[in-house]
């Protein structure tokens, strides 16, 4: 019996051994667990970032749209009487003079006779449409060609009656052709139409060129930036900075050593283009995250790449 009751004790004596390793090994394992969670700083990791200083920036609005450039003045050539085209002086191309005879009509039918009609030009410029030919009939409405002043060019575009409210005279546009695709043109707005078009819903508005340029030509289709509302006074940072919580806009602000983050409610205003002006939250010369921005949490360890490539 008492061999069996020490075989007993020293069983007990074990299993008690056993059972305060475990609770040692788990204890302090979920201590350390615990650590971490809570911020021990021997047990955080850095989190890798890029950050930017922020500064007050100008954000330029714009429409993009179509345009086709053509001639300020241009007018179609009628003759004062019916009949068949007897001479033609002019070709595509031909620059003429107000007052210039461009053709001749033979008002003249079967079995009589009469003087050819000259036909003059109205204005002064080129010829920019194919004149009929010599035995073609015409009447009073049938235009001859036209002239047109092709060193005096516009751009006419449309516009969407959504953009219609930052319309005015004055606005800039960047211009570009397809035969000259890397280089830019200046124009600017100079008449805008007093209606919407019910149909296509836009509005017209005419553009000149601040350059006269001899590559461009009339009959070109224009690729047009058109400069709208110019936003100014805000600091600017990438849309991508932001996170959206619970409704609440969200940027990350460095510390002034570079080495924590501070969590920021930030009130956002207009944005072009991925870009989104701050209008309260930060401060100017404060620099916010603009990558690495998931891992991140309100006093975070970072490591800031900008800052390393800076040094």
């Amino acid at each position: 019996m008492k061999i069996r009751k020490s075989v007993f004790v020293v069983a007990v004596c074990a299993v008690v051994l056993a059972g305060t390793f475990i609770y040692v090994k788990v204890v302090g394992k979920s201590g350390s667990d615990f650590k971490r969670m809570n911020g021990g700083q021997s047990e955080r990791t850095a989190v890798t970032v890029r950050t930017q200083t922020a500064h007050l920036n100008a954000l330029q609005d714009y429409v993009l749209t179509n345009g086709e450039i053509e001639s300020r003045n241009s007018v179609e050539v009628y003759p004062d009487i019916g009949g068949k085209i007897a001479k033609v002086y002019v070709s595509l191309g031909s620059h003429v003079k107000k007052g210039d005879v461009i053709a001749e009509v033979d008002p003249s039918v079967p079995g009589s006779q009469f003087t050819n009609s000259p036909v003059y030009a109205p204005i002064s410029g080129t010829i920019s449409s194919t004149p009929l030919e010599v035995g073609a009939k015409v009447s009073t409405s049938t235009a001859l060609t036209v002239i047109g002043d092709v060193k005096n060019l516009q751009i006419t575009s449309k516009i969407p009656e959504r953009y219609v409210a930052a319309l005015k005279k004055g606005l800039h546009a960047d211009v570009t052709v397809e035969a000259y695709s890397d280089t830019v043109f200046s124009a600017s707005v100079v008449n805008i139409s007093p209606v919407v078009d019910p149909k296509s819903r836009t509005k017209e508005i005419i553009m000149v060129f601040d350059e006269k340029d001899e590559r461009i030509n009339a009959g070109m289709f224009a690729k047009v930036k058109l400069n709208t509302i110019l936003y100014e006074g805000y600091i600017t940072v990438p849309e991508s900075a932001v996170i959206e919580l619970d409704g609440t806009n969200i940027l990350y602000v460095a510390s002034s050593d570079g080495t924590t983050v501070s969590k920021r409610e930030v009130t956002l205003g207009h944005s072009v283009d991925n870009t989104v002006q701050v209008l309260s939250g930060i401060e100017e010369g404060e620099r916010v995250v603009v990558e690495g921005i998931r891992l991140l949490y309100d006093g975070a360890l970072i490591k800031d790449i900008q800052k390393t490539e800076a040094e």
